[in-house]
């Protein structure tokens, strides 16, 4: 399917500030079968989540920090338990019952301050360096 749009994908990555990411957040949310909890509640979450993510300032697309911070919501993390579930790599970092506290608690503390928020956290499992062998 050809590319309609004036924006080349080399482009897009640009404004969306792929280049500066050093963390990705997904957030389970908006579900087709809401299962770890109500489809409003992780709406709420998510919503609370963009608009903290551009006021402080680290959204990839916009980081005037040395923080900078991409968010993908997604359908469901298959926990399907205490949520909304957020997973944050490449710190491989689980946490449970992401409301709009905890997702305060999590940017201030984790993100801004790199000190995983134990109330939360349910999983811990980073990525491996690529540039190590196993």
């Amino acid at each position: 399917m050809p590319d309609t749009s004036s924006e080349t994908l080399a482009q897009s990555g640009d404004r969306l500030g792929i280049g500066r990411i050093q963390r990705h957040l997904f957030l389970c949310c908006d579900q087709t079968k809401p299962k770890c909890c109500t489809k409003e509640a992780s709406l709420e979450s998510w919503d609370y989540l963009k608009r903290r993510l551009v006021e402080l300032g680290i959204d990839s697309a916009q980081a005037s920090q040395d923080v900078s911070v991409f968010r993908t919501k997604a359908n469901c993390l298959r926990v399907c338990q205490q949520g909304p579930i957020l997973l944050v790599y490449p710190d491989g970092v689980w946490y449970h019952s992401v409301t709009p506290t905890a997702i305060e608690q999590i940017l201030q503390d984790h993100i801004l301050n790199n000190q995983p928020v134990e109330a939360y956290r349910f999983f811990s499992h980073p990525l491996p360096d690529p540039g190590t062998s196993s």
